[in-house]
């Protein structure tokens, strides 16, 4: 039978390899970590070679791989066939030589064995010193953690010892530990922390992870959003993680001791998915799958999921797949391992792994066609606004950060039973529905999709067709959720929006919605946020200050403008064309 010696072989001679192939035929008791006899036959091995040599054995005492490093260095190879479960031990413990010099005395475990640790989910690992002379010295051994209370003590900094257990360093020989039992207690712990019983094992359980640049004022912001958004799809949260960084990693996003941390935690929560607050490249989000053996998303494919979701009506289904496409289409490499893991984002929806399996002309082929059915529609659309435009109907547009309640505002109004939900995105499609106001006017309004901060470009570019209500609307209905603390970075994040869209020059009134959502001790900071922003404080859910509302719309859309009295010689003329300074969006007419 022949075997394979792993690693960094070059310059090996025939007769040193065969030595290192004759660790294949040695077994270990399966009780002990390492027998004695092994551990000097491998410092020995390690010394003639001057390299690290490293055995990963198996739970019955085999040795499955032996791996040739260099002097100060030794990778693991891509382990297949082993136990693939996140919340579950590799099956396999590692233990290689590190080599002393007439000026080192010891050598611990080091970074690069704690990342192999906690990434490859290993059993243990260990580190045997090597003497100059081939003797072996001590061997320091350490393992995951899978409670940070299950064990105490430690050699190395108390971040680590959050983490991993470090044993006692001694000679192989003083190695009293029973590994089946060590094993056993290991799993047993990770079974009893098992977290969210109640979450079903086949949906997905999240890490959510950010970075911090420099004093980032928004991160709270950021992380209630990602969550919700996340809510919003079906998934779980188990945890998060935030990495301080003046920059991300070109590789990782995060630096390596948050990728150990990262794992760790996965370990720990039996997470299945990585999703990261920003836009990820194509050859992050490969690295980080192989690095982790997760699934691992970004915000912008988080949300095409949602809207993956959300979409019942034809032309939404379209513009969801114009946007994936486009999105999938730079992404589109050899077809790898880690875009296999993708599966089309959260429970595998989206464009899934036969749409990336197709060539970039056809899905360029694709999308093309799709925008011409987009394009139809559209034009449908703009022949149903002539139609009503014939009528005179005046039309209002409902537009607002999502989540603040423009659907509730639309049924109350409207006495319909559309879709409303605490959730990001619970409208996608857009309704219009006639309203009468307690003047015996009728107008109609809108509903549309709801903003959000960093909207993939994709999608406003998809969702044209739908926003193009907006340009035709006499007056915009800005809801605001006075609610959230982050409303006033929501007002400008719409703002933002409505000036790429050309929209800030029409008529727009403000709406701040949830005000049963607050405390009694902020009513009076409502009264004067509400006259900053000359904004309508409302309840749309218990209906309160509602006939204020459609009173000030019915003055915005039907009240004549102003004119001076008529003088000889002179043509009336509207305020606003006195005042040209003003701006009509939020100057107030007094009459």
């Amino acid at each position: 039978m022949g075997y394979n010696v792993f690693g960094y072989t070059v310059g090996l001679k025939p007769s040193e390899l065969k030595n290192l192939e004759r660790f294949y035929r040695r077994r270990v008791p399966s009780a002990s970590i390492i027998s004695h006899e092994l551990a000097r036959e491998l410092a020995k091995v390690s010394a003639d070679l001057n390299r690290q040599v490293g055995l990963l054995i198996n739970r019955k005492g085999e040795i499955d791989y032996v791996i040739v490093g260099t002097f100060n260095r030794i990778e693991i190879p891509e382990l297949r066939g082993y136990r693939d479960h996140i919340a579950r031990l590799k099956g396999l413990r590692f233990v290689h030589t590190h080599l002393l010099t007439s000026k080192t005395t010891h050598s611990e475990l080091d970074q690069d064995d704690l990342i192999d640790l906690a990434l490859l989910r290993l059993d243990l690992i260990g580190a045997l010193e090597v003497n100059p002379n081939g003797e072996p010295g001590k061997i320091h051994i350490a393992h995951i953690i899978p409670n940070p209370e299950f064990f105490a003590g430690g050699s190395l900094s108390d971040k680590e010892n959050q983490f991993f257990y470090f044993l006692r360093p001694c000679y192989v020989w003083e190695l009293k530990e029973n590994f089946l039992e060590l094993i056993k207690n290991l799993e047993d712990e990770l079974e009893r922390v098992k977290p969210l019983k109640e979450v079903e094992e086949q949906k997905d359980r999240a890490i959510l992870i950010f970075l911090r640049e420099h004093n980032d004022p928004h991160l709270e912001g950021r992380a209630f959003e990602l969550r919700e958004l996340a809510r919003t799809a079906g998934v779980t949260v188990v945890g998060e993680i935030v990495q301080k960084k003046t920059s991300p990693d070109p590789r990782y996003v995060i630096g390596k001791g948050k990728l150990l941390e990262l794992m760790i935690l996965a370990l720990r929560n039996r997470a299945n998915l990585l999703i990261f607050d920003r836009e990820l490249t194509p050859s992050q989000v490969r690295a980080i799958t192989e690095s982790t053996d997760l699934r691992v998303i970004d915000r912008t494919q988080l949300i095409l999921d949602i809207f993956a979701q959300r979409a019942k009506s034809k032309e939404g289904k379209i513009q969801v797949e114009i946007a994936q496409l486009k999105y999938t289409l730079p992404r589109l490499r050899a077809k790898d391992d880690a875009f296999s893991r993708l599966t089309g984002g959260i429970g595998g929806r989206g464009p899934g792994e036969t749409k990336l399996e197709i060539d970039k002309r056809r899905i360029k082929d694709r999308i093309a066609k799709l925008e011409r059915e987009l394009e139809k529609i559209s034009q449908e659309r703009d022949i149903k606004r002539k139609r009503r435009k014939k009528l005179a109907f005046k039309t209002v547009a409902l537009i607002g950060y999502t989540n603040a309640g423009k659907t509730t505002l639309f049924n109350t109004l409207a006495k319909s039973q559309y879709l409303a939900e605490d959730k990001l995105f619970a409208t996608l499609d857009p309704v219009t529905k006639a309203i009468r106001t307690p003047n015996n006017q009728v107008f109609l309004i809108t509903d549309t999709v709801g903003f959000i901060r960093n909207l993939p470009e994709d999608l406003k570019k998809a969702f044209k067709a739908t926003l193009e209500e907006l340009y035709s609307a006499d007056l915009l209905l800005h809801v605001v959720d006075i609610s959230n603390p982050d409303f006033e970075n929501q007002i400008e994040t719409v703002n933002q929006i409505l000036e790429e869209m050309e929209l800030l020059h029409y008529p727009l009134l403000m709406v701040f919605n949830k005000i049963d959502l607050l405390p009694p001790s902020e009513l009076q900071l409502l009264k004067a946020l509400s006259n900053r922003y000359q904004a309508i404080p409302i309840s749309a859910k218990k209906g309160d200050n509602l006939d204020l509302l459609l009173t000030k719309i019915e003055e915005k859309l039907f009240k004549p403008p102003l004119e001076y009295p008529k003088e000889e010689g002179l043509e009336p003329v509207s305020l606003e064309e006195e005042n040209p300074s003003k701006d009509p969006l939020t100057h107030k007419l007094d009459v």
